[in-house]
């Protein structure tokens, strides 16, 4: 099931999804004790990091914070979505939640790499999720499961909860949650902005070729309800 939201700008957009994920780790915290979010990198999510590290109501001590996918990269990368995360989603209040990264040092993703990440998540990311929030790139691809990337048929069916992936369009290597972890969520979110962007969804809606756009995969599996937020 898909559930659209449409915003008038960037900030509104913001508010809106920083106050729909922080009810989502509340519930988990009041009746688990604890809270996890999955969450996603490049530019579209700084304003609604921004926005919800500065929510004081949510007991960040409780909560865990890792990524839906990450460049092989250090974290002192431009480059590094633990590095986007920490400057803009662990400040203020949220300083206090704790984060787990997916990049596990070494020059590339190899097998030792990926295991020494899948058992710190083993081990300490409480699952299911509060709220996994999804980005989507105007390839079509969302996560790091890229077009014509060398193990997307493993990320979208194995357990995980992590691979390694390689694709053309991907720049360096990755590494990112299969969806079958990422289904594991009280709420999916697939945050957009952009005339391109919508363009972009609208042109997976209308398909069904996994391989030639892999975010459908996640539009089209019928498990969790999707919700989209999106502005110009």
């Amino acid at each position: 099931m898909l559930k659209r939201f449409d915003f008038e700008n960037n900030l509104d957009l913001a508010h809106h999804l920083a106050r729909a994920v922080a009810t989502d780790m509340m519930v988990d915290i009041t009746t688990k004790g604890r809270a996890s979010l999955a969450v996603s990198g490049g530019s579209t999510p700084k304003s609604f990091f921004q926005i919800l590290a500065k929510n004081q109501d949510v007991p960040w001590e409780k909560t865990i914070i890792t990524l839906v996918d990450e460049r092989w990269v250090d974290a002192s990368s431009e480059r590094s979505n633990a590095r986007l995360v920490k400057e803009n989603l662990m400040q203020g209040p949220a300083a206090k939640a704790r984060f787990l990264p997916l990049f596990s040092g070494g020059a590339a993703p190899d097998e030792k790499a990926v295991a020494h990440t899948n058992a710190s998540l083993s081990a300490h990311l409480p699952l299911p999720f509060s709220a996994v929030i999804l980005g989507m790139g105007n390839d079509g691809h969302t996560a790091s499961f890229f077009p014509k990337g060398d193990t997307l048929d493993a990320a979208l069916s194995e357990a995980g909860p992590a691979l390694a992936i390689r694709a053309p369009g991907a720049g360096e290597a990755r590494i990112t949650l299969t969806l079958p972890t990422l289904l594991q969520t009280r709420s999916l979110y697939l945050h957009i902005e952009g005339t391109a962007k919508r363009q972009t969804l609208e042109v997976a809606l209308a398909g069904n070729e996994i391989e030639q756009m892999p975010v459908r995969a996640v539009l089209f599996q019928g498990q969790k309800t999707l919700q989209t937020y999106w502005c110009p």
